[in-house]
């Protein structure tokens, strides 16, 4: 058996557009239904919701039944150890939140990739090894020498600081893509829950332009379609054009809204009566 290529990886090399969802509800059978639906990338995410290890391994694996559709994770925090548990259950692709400078970007790199020196990063990594869920428990023979040109690693520019020295993180041997978090960045450029001010905007334009100076594709999540066609125009490679818990919760307001807004009023109950 031969360890799987990444799919989604090669996709964001050659800069064909990728659309994706984000997968909140942590739950493995919603997770199939988004998976149904043919996005080409669907996020696990393990910063925002309570998703733990056995949840995104569940979640993995309902998704994996639709090879149309790309798993990807969330870690928390870019910590050498989760991200070591991450690749151990078999995800090819992370996504690690807050990453301010070029030697955090790094450090990362090195922690997704086993200790051999590679030619995408051009140094050894830090890895355990482990004959875990990701070689199939050994029935990918090579896994161990092929798994790091298979790890794509993707990366969140989201404060200030980020977009200060995006070029240089961009930049990194070893980081596929970049993705801008427009949550996080409206809050550090003083616009809490405002990511459409201007200045938000000019900022994610702008740094949308300097990942692709850059060589590496950028990313970033919007539900509104106007923003997301404009973000693709502007040559975003993935995207993320919804949250299912964000659907859910709309949809369901909206059909509750409509049949109680047109349900005829109720008379009021006659004196003495009951039920």
């Amino acid at each position: 058996m031969q360890t799987p290529t990444n799919a989604f990886k090669q996709a964001l090399a050659a800069r064909r557009v990728q659309i994706g969802l984000w997968l909140g509800l942590a739950n493995p059978y919603s997770a199939e239904i988004c998976a149904g639906a043919d996005f080409d990338w669907l996020l696990i995410d393990g910063e925002h919701s309570p998703n733990s290890l056995k949840d995104l391994l569940a979640q993995a694996q309902a998704i994996a039944a639709y090879p149309g559709s790309h798993a990807i994770a969330r870690v928390p925090v870019g910590d050498a150890a989760l991200i070591k548990q991450y690749l151990d259950i078999g995800l090819q692709t992370l996504l690690v939140p807050m990453v301010d400078t070029p030697e955090q970007a790094a450090q990362l790199v090195r922690a997704c990739r086993y200790p051999q020196a590679d030619d995408v990063s051009g140094q050894g990594g830090v890895r355990g090894m482990a004959g875990a869920r990701a070689s199939r428990w050994g029935r990918y023979p090579n896994y161990a020498k092929e798994a790091n040109a298979q790890v794509c690693l993707l990366v969140q520019a989201e404060t200030r600081e980020a977009l200060a020295q995006l070029d240089a993180i961009a930049a990194t041997p070893g980081v596929d893509g970049v993705f801008i978090g427009p949550a996080d960045l409206s809050a550090s450029l003083g616009h809490v829950g405002n990511p459409g001010h201007p200045e938000v905007q000019a900022a994610i334009e702008h740094a949308i332009r300097g990942i692709l100076r850059a060589g590496k594709a950028p990313g970033i999540l919007t539900a509104d379609e106007a923003q997301a066609r404009h973000y693709l125009a502007l040559g975003a490679v993935f995207v993320a054009v919804g949250l299912d818990t964000q659907i859910l919760a709309r949809q369901t307001s909206a059909l509750a809204a409509r049949f109680k807004a047109d349900a005829p009023a109720m008379p009021a109950p006659t004196k003495g009566s009951v039920y």
